[in-house]
């Protein structure tokens, strides 16, 4: 059946709670004896929340649960505790299809939304349950290099040399990984290759992987941590994460094309209402759209969905190389050319034609 909007339903939520409490199995109360005598009474009720997200996620959902609490508590009276997994995007999937209890994901697209939902855990039509196809922020996809660029690589077809090795995740079990070869393959269709050349030129770059981790964050760390590489295909806040972390060792180069990725957020539903949390999983995602939130969003170097706080972390330079976290924090490069997954024909066929078994990146990868 067909789930009413759930942006509508938040605006009636406080009202809709009246002086009662959210009770269910998804909370704890804890009661203490009355002035009266021996008669109990609910003194506080905490509500838990399970977010399952992906990789690079980490520090946003620290600052945003922290955030939502306080919101949810000011509207509610009620206590919320958010737990946060994280993981390559395509293994979260899984594992909340095969058993792990979320009352929500947040997850890198909305082809891994759909696996959870093909499991019956998601009622269909999840995409128009919150706004902008229910992705309140978006990235890209960008280049981290080491300081001073010592392999000059400036573009995707730099990627193809025999001297550049490449850090980026397994397409099969992390979302960005998926991000990261479209963004790829575009280029190439850009520069007038037929698909047999496209296919080549990708194949090539896989070639040049040093390590294929199993997800973004994992990624990351054997580029900054463990050394390896010259060049991490990065999601563009996990790039900015290290030129915060590590001030002097690193550079991001944005190159001339690249891709709107659009992380995509769900209520679990059959989860939630089992634990009876649909109403604050529901807040819970459409906080993501407020305008506390999506300065949060952008101040950990996503990009906001909001016009009005998007074009305030625009940045003016022209430059394809940010060596500096910029001190006026306008950081968002607007000016690289982003396809969207719509050119691809959508994730259904996207995954058909390049992630599933025996697809493109399988031919490519297994050779």
């Amino acid at each position: 059946m067909k789930k009413w909007n759930r942006r509508i339903a938040s605006l009636t939520l406080a009202a809709a709670l009246g002086v009662s409490l959210l009770a269910g199995c998804g909370s704890q109360t804890e009661t203490e004896e009355t002035t009266e005598g021996s008669e109990t009474t609910a003194a506080t009720e905490t509500i838990e929340l399970t977010n399952v997200s992906y990789d690079p996620t980490r520090e946003l959902y620290a600052a945003y649960n922290e955030a939502f609490a306080a919101h949810y508590k000011e509207l509610t009276g009620q206590t919320v505790e958010v737990t946060q997994s994280h993981g390559g995007s395509g293994k979260q999937a899984l594992e909340v299809a095969n058993g792990l209890e979320a009352d929500v994901v947040t997850l890198a697209l909305e082809g891994d939304v759909q696996v959870v939902a093909d499991a019956g855990l998601i009622d269909e039509g999840f995409t128009s349950e919150f706004p902008l196809d229910s992705s309140p922020y978006t990235s890209t996809i960008v280049f981290l290099v080491r300081a001073g660029n010592p392999k000059d690589i400036q573009d995707w077809d730099d990627l193809l040399r025999d001297d550049v090795g490449i850090i980026t995740p397994n397409p099969k079990t992390s979302g960005g990984a998926r991000w990261n070869y479209l963004a790829a393959w575009y280029y190439f269709e850009q520069a007038g290759q037929s698909e047999d050349q496209i296919l080549e030129s990708i194949r090539t770059l896989y070639k040049n992987v040093v390590v294929l981790d199993s997800g973004a964050r994992g990624a990351t760390t054997s580029f900054v941590e463990n050394g390896q590489g010259d060049v991490l295909i990065a999601w563009e806040n996990e790039a900015f994460l290290s030129l915060e972390e590590y001030p002097g060792e690193y550079e991001i180069v944005v190159p001339s094309v690249s891709i709107l990725c659009q992380p995509t957020v769900a209520l679990v539903d059959e989860v939630a209402e089992k634990h009876g949390t649909v109403d604050a999983a529901t807040e819970y995602l459409n906080f993501l759209y407020s305008d506390e939130a999506q300065v949060i969003e952008a101040e950990n170097f996503y990009r906001p969905s909001t016009e009005s706080i998007y074009s305030q972390y625009v940045s003016s330079s022209d430059s394809n190389t940010i060596t500096e976290i910029p001190a006026d924090g306008k950081w968002i490069n607007d000016q690289v050319n982003l396809v969207d997954i719509t050119h691809f024909g959508g994730w259904s066929e996207a995954i058909a034609a390049h992630f599933a078994d025996g697809a493109n990146f399988d031919q490519i990868y297994e050779e």
